[in-house]
């Protein structure tokens, strides 16, 4: 009997650890391709070309984790994760509200710096939420958050 509830407790673990390693990994997915539409949407305003390039990495930096965390989803059984429509569509309205009033770099960094700042906010949030995840996801959501705080940091000599 004992064996028997201790299985069971195993393969509850197991079905545990691989949940939240699909929901962290979801999460991750959803939102560096937040992360990449936002550097899209300020792209054209960009003005200094060093911001230019500082943002161009970052995209870069994003779309390399991108292929990262689709490639390990699918490898777990998990399936990929857009934006919510209604945080996509309150960002673009956002971005765009404050770029009519002035598009400057100042704007941009801003609005980027506010970005990255709810992007690290949230995925702090969803590494203690999805706990059980496997080392290497959690790797990735941190990996994630060093991104966007280097990048906040970059934005700080423009605001």
């Amino acid at each position: 009997m004992e064996n028997t509830e201790h299985s069971a407790a195993m393969e509850h673990g197991a079905d545990k650890r691989q949940s939240d390693t699909q929901k962290l990994l979801r999460e991750c997915n959803a939102g560096i391709k937040m992360g990449i539409s936002s550097i899209d949407e300020v792209m054209p305003s960009v003005e200094d070309d060093r911001l230019r390039r500082t943002l161009e990495r970052s995209r870069q930096e994003h779309a390399d984790l991108g292929d990262e965390t689709h490639e390990l989803l699918l490898e777990c059984g998990g399936d990929t994760k857009d934006p919510h429509p209604i945080a996509k569509g309150m960002s673009w309205l956002t971005t765009n509200v404050k770029l009519q009033w002035g598009q400057s770099d100042k704007t941009v960094a801003d609005i980027m710096t506010d970005g990255c700042n709810m992007g690290v906010k949230s995925l702090n949030g969803y590494l203690n939420e999805y706990s059980s995840a496997d080392s290497h996801s959690q790797r990735i959501a941190k990996k994630l958050i060093d991104i966007e705080e280097r990048m906040a940091e970059q934005m700080a000599a423009y605001l």
